[in-house]
């Protein structure tokens, strides 16, 4: 959601210099987020982290500035819309897992998206949501016209990029001791179904008596506990990588020197690193479920995620079948070309010009 909201208005800002942006913000802010001179930064009180202060800060501050000023339009990439302002609102839903799957997040946040985002979906002019799925979702769910829904894929950042072998090479010594590795990218969050990864990973391990280990590069989430649990259970402590939060040139080389990329949330509404994936030659194993099938294309193995074994065969696929990779590689090079940060933002300008007249 960060990526999406820096990069598409930093775009729509410098691509419409007659147009006046006021962006808000909750607290200090870096000059890098204010892209050009046609924007005015506010920064209204309290700091919104946590769902008291959500409301607090779109249902007060956030209104009461919009009551006074009556811009044409307020785009939130969040989400979150002031219920009851005097202005046209444009929310941009990424997806609605908490409805699916509410123990993946804290019990009061879950509540209060459940709770506020349809009628958020209800008030909003037009809704912006990242795929073809979450927009069938959001209608099917909420009760939403789907000609009222615009879809704005996610694009791929610049620094990521194909490398050479002498750079793969350096990235392997440093990480894995010079082994090939699968790789999954993004939080330890309970939805990205990191323990089933590292299930099946175990019996690849057993079947294939292969020394290629499992780095997971991302932060620690709430869910992480149970992931150390079945590195426990499956004795892979010395096999399975935890990088922590990367910088972005340093996932670049993380991402770009693995054997194979290994994405199976059981729930995304889009899933960048799949197109990360494809714009540095990496081929894709990915979930069968909600937006992966959209967004992979034909660029993947899709398999069920709650289904260990199926992982498993698709691994050993791209361990013994070399063309099999290079095929997948091949169409990811075709299929990344449906993404950009450009055409994102031209789609998001496009759902805001319709909302605004």
């Amino acid at each position: 959601m960060g990526w999406f909201a820096y990069q598409t208005l930093k775009e729509i800002t410098k691509n419409n210099p007659d147009v006046h942006f006021v962006f808000l913000f909750d607290r200090n802010f870096n000059e890098e987020f204010i892209f050009s001179d046609n924007i005015t930064p506010l920064i209204l009180s309290p700091q919104a982290r946590h769902p008291f202060l959500y409301y607090a800060w779109f249902q007060h501050s956030v209104k009461g500035l919009l009551n006074k000023m009556q811009p044409d339009l307020f785009l939130s990439p969040d989400g979150f819309l002031s219920l009851g302002a005097k202005c046209k609102q444009l929310p941009v839903i990424h997806d609605i897992n908490f409805l699916h799957h509410p123990q993946d997040s804290k019990w009061l946040t879950a509540k209060y998206y459940n709770y506020y985002f349809p009628k958020f979906a209800k008030e909003a002019t037009r809704i912006a949501t990242v795929s073809e799925y979450s927009k069938h979702d959001i209608a099917k769910n909420y009760g939403i016209n789907e000609e009222k829904i615009d879809v704005v894929y996610n694009g791929i950042n610049s620094f990521f990029k194909p490398l050479d072998e002498v750079s793969k090479q350096q990235t392997k010594q440093k990480y894995t001791a010079g082994k090939d590795y699968f790789i999954n990218v993004g939080s330890l969050h309970p939805r990205k179904n990191i323990p089933n990864l590292i299930r099946a990973f175990s019996l690849f391990k057993k079947e294939s008596n292969s020394d290629l280990k499992l780095v997971l590069a991302g932060p620690n989430y709430w869910g992480v506990s149970e992931v150390h649990k079945v590195i426990n259970e499956t004795n892979l402590k010395d096999d399975v990588i935890f990088t922590g939060r990367l910088a972005d040139e340093e996932l670049n080389l993380v991402l770009g020197s693995a054997f194979a990329l290994t994405f199976v949330p059981y729930y995304e509404g889009f899933g960048i690193p799949l197109i990360e994936a494809m714009q540095t030659n990496v081929p894709i194993i990915t979930s069968n479920v909600t937006s992966m099938p959209e967004i992979a294309g034909d660029a993947a193995l899709l398999i069920n995620p709650l289904e260990v074994v199926e992982l498993k065969n698709a691994m050993m696929q791209l361990l013994e079948k070399p063309e099999l990779r290079a095929n997948l590689i091949s169409k990811g090079s075709s299929q990344k070309q449906k993404f950009s940060w450009e055409k994102s933002a031209a789609l998001l300008w496009e759902s805001v010009l319709k909302a605004t007249h």
